[in-house]
């Protein structure tokens, strides 16, 4: 059964995921409630109210809960612990499952693995002696990653071309926490799918998008991708296939490495709405925001065609002040964040270009 109109969906997480995510329910006739510790954060400005406490805080997570008819989240790094405990007292989507299974890049891939979906190879490191190991299987080369907590290319150390010894003192300056060293991939792009799996098991998956990163930061995506009919189907069956094995309910962004030969690499999956998804605002008539409300509400999910080819840009730090301009262009969607500040590196908005097919 569908969520009534007029009920309340909380949302742990108050960024620019949450904010957009209220803004969908608000337009399907939903009220939405915010966990999130920072006052007047940008989900807050939208919604219709903010508990404003930490995310495992067990009294905030109970007010939640009776608050809310269900609960989603707009970020990966939610406590387990804390859906858990929410699950016990009402419906949680995506499923605990899913956060448990993004949080550690060693799960992650062993998962994607396990599930028959190809990524590059990847070894535990968790001592210098390992690394040292682990790079002589790869040949010197790799990206040694921490397992948990990083991104926009936080946490991360290149390694190239290097002989596999003299690293001492590597794992404590990477914290000393579980690392992963993947090795490096001959990848001629960067696709990721936007998909969505409702209560009822059917699946919609967005076009791909390709990805241009810098510093790290998503830069660009681009639609159309510029890759094979079948290259984008087997990334759309790819996150179908993911979608099922974790019995997921909501939007997925899965991102891929595009072989010389077509094939795919799946680097990551985020369990939630993703900045490459973005551009599904301007040029479609559901957005990936939409479809995540329309999905953990048991509405029937909509279609994930497009009407326009589109270019979406991240507005980073001071980009912000480009604003004036690009509102002068035309066929120009912008949609700005509501953060008071912008400091290097951080996502003050986005906007979309978008040009009608032929």
């Amino acid at each position: 059964m569908s969520l009534p109109a007029g009920s309340t969906i909380g949302i742990i997480g108050g960024g620019q995921l949450g904010r957009m995510l209220a803004m969908a329910a608000a337009r399907l006739g939903y009220r939405t409630i915010v966990l999130e510790p920072q006052p007047d954060c940008p989900a807050a400005q939208v919604a219709n109210g903010q508990i404003t406490s930490a995310y495992d805080d067990p009294a905030a997570l109970a007010e939640l809960a009776a608050a809310s008819a269900i609960v989603t989240y707009e970020f990966e790094n939610v406590p387990v612990t804390a859906a858990e405990a929410l699950a016990a007292k009402v419906a949680v989507y995506p499923p605990a499952r899913a956060l448990d299974v993004a949080q550690d890049r060693l799960s992650e891939k062993t998962f994607l693995n396990g599930i028959g979906i190809a990524t590059a190879e990847f070894r535990p490191v968790d001592t210098d002696e390992e690394l040292t190991a682990a790079l002589k299987t790869f040949g010197g080369s790799g990206i040694l990653k921490t397992r948990r907590m990083g991104y926009d290319g936080k946490g991360q150390r290149v390694f190239r071309n290097m002989e596999a010894g003299g690293f001492a003192g590597t794992c404590e300056a990477m914290g000393n926490v579980p690392l992963i060293l993947e090795s490096f991939v001959p990848f001629e792009r960067e696709i990721s799918v936007i998909a969505a799996r409702g209560l009822d098991g059917a699946v919609a998956a967005y076009d791909p998008a390709a990805n241009v990163h810098r510093n790290g930061i998503l830069h660009t995506s681009t639609l159309p991708a510029g890759v094979k009919v079948e290259t984008a189907e087997a990334a759309r069956t790819a996150a179908a296939t993911i979608l099922s094995a974790l019995d997921y309910v909501g939007v997925i962004g899965v991102e891929f490495f595009v072989l010389a030969d077509g094939s795919l690499l799946v680097n990551e999956i985020a369990p939630r709405v993703h900045n490459s998804g973005h551009w599904t605002e301007a040029a479609c008539i559901v957005s990936q925001f939409e479809q995540h409300i329309r999905a953990v509400a048991g509405l029937a999910l909509g279609s994930p065609g497009r009407h326009s080819d589109c270019v979406m840009e991240n507005l980073i730090g001071d980009d912000v002040l480009r604003v004036p301009t690009l509102l002068a262009e035309p066929d120009l969607m912008l949609h700005l964040y509501g953060k008071a500040e912008a400091r290097p590196g951080r996502k003050m908005g986005h906007f979309t270009r978008i040009s009608r097919r032929a």
